[in-house]
C-alpha cells in the first residue's frame, strides 16, 4: 500500500494485542502510515515463538517492548506510553483489563483524548466466552466438512475490521473536541460479514458460485485441476464455444449436462493448453497442480 501521504501518518497507536488479529491489525496501520508501539510480556508473543517468519512480518516497522502488566513496574511502562498514543490495540478478554486496571471506562477519565479498539472474540455479553477462528467459522456456517479453512478467515477479517476501527478513530480527531472512543471488533462479526454470500444463498451448492453454474467450479485437467469463473455471459459463452456446449441461452449453464461437457474437455487438457486457452480467449481461469 503505498500513498502520496500515508492516511494514518502521525497517528500513535499502542497495542497490547498478541497472536494474529491484533498484529495483522497493527501491520495494516503501520503500513498506512501510523507510528506503532506493541507491548509484549517478558516471553514475548506466541507468534514469535510458532511462527517467527509471521512474528517477522507482522511486526516489522513496529517497536516492541516488553513489559509485566501485572507488576508496578510493567503498569507504569504502559501508562507512561498512554499518555503518548492516541489508539491503544487490544485483544484481551473484558474482564481481563479490568484486572489490569485498563477497562474504558477507567481508561477515558484519564486519558480522555484516547480511542481503544478491542478485539474480542464475540460481541457484547459473549466476549467473556473462549473461541478461535473455526469456532466462529463454524457458528456462522463457514465449516461445511470435516477438513479446517484453508485459511483463518475470522482472524484476518477481524484484523481488517480493527484497521478499519483505527481509520475511525482518526476521523474523530479531526473533528474539534469530539475525544476519545471505544470501538469494539468481533471476529465473531467478522466471520459473519464474510459469511453473508452464503446466508445469501451465493456460494450454497444451489447457488450460482456454489457450484450450479457449469462455468463457475473447479474442474480436474490432464495434468491437474482448473479453477474457472467464466460466470458473466460473454466469458460464460467463449467457454461454451470452447467447450462445444450445445445451446446459446446462458441458462443452460445451469443444465447438469453442460457440465458434464465441459468437465469432458478439461479433462483432455493439460495445463499448459488451459493456460494458452485463457490468453487465446480471454478466460478467467487458473490452473493448479493435482
Amino acid at each position: 500500500m503505498t500513498h502520496a501521504s500515508p492516511p494514518l501518518q502521525g497517528l500513535r497507536i499502542l497495542s497490547l494485542a498478541l497472536n494474529l488479529p491484533g498484529p495483522a491489525a497493527l501491520m495494516r496501520c503501520r503500513r498506512m502510515g501510523a507510528q506503532c508501539v506493541k507491548v509484549e510480556p517478558p516471553s514475548g508473543d506466541p507468534m514469535g515463538h510458532y511462527n517467527r517468519e509471521a512474528y517477522a512480518q507482522l511486526h516489522e516497522g513496529v517497536e516492541v517492548r516488553r513489559a509485566d502488566l501485572k507488576s508496578a513496574e510493567g503498569q507504569a511502562a504502559v501508562h507512561a506510553a498512554l499518555g503518548e498514543t492516541d489508539v491503544l490495540l487490544t485483544s484481551f478478554r473484558p474482564s481481563a483489563l479490568r484486572k489490569l486496571g485498563l477497562g474504558w471506562e477507567a481508561l477515558h477519565v484519564r486519558y480522555p483524548a484516547l480511542s481503544q479498539v478491542a478485539i474480542v472474540g464475540a460481541a457484547g455479553g459473549r466476549a467473556e466466552e473462549p473461541g478461535h477462528d473455526l469456532t466462529y467459522l463454524a457458528e456462522n456456517g463457514l465449516v461445511t466438512g470435516l477438513e479446517l479453512p484453508s485459511t483463518l478467515y475470522a482472524d484476518m477479517g477481524g484484523s481488517l475490521m480493527a484497521a478499519e476501527a483505527v481509520l475511525q478513530a482518526a476521523l474523530r480527531k479531526l473533528r474539534p473536541a469530539s475525544g476519545g472512543a471505544y470501538f469494539e471488533v468481533a471476529l465473531s462479526d467478522a466471520a459473519g460479514y464474510l459469511a453473508l454470500p452464503r446466508a445469501w444463498g451465493l456460494t450454497q451448492p444451489s447457488g450460482s458460485v456454489g457450484g450450479a453454474h457449469a462455468a463457475y467450479r473447479v474442474y480436474p485437467c490432464r495434468d491437474g485441476r482448473v479453477a474457472v469463473a467464466a460466470l458473466e455471459p460473454h466469458f460464460a459463452a467463449a467457454l461454451r464455444e470452447a467447450a462445444g456446449v450445445q445451446g446459446s441461452d446462458p441458462a443452460v449453464m445451469f443444465d447438469p449436462a453442460a457440465r458434464q461437457a465441459i468437465a469432458a474437455f478439461f479433462a483432455t487438457r493439460t495445463r499448459a493448453e488451459l493456460d494458452a486457452l485463457a490468453v487465446q480467449r480471454d478466460l478467467p481461469l487458473h490452473t493448479l497442480p493435482a
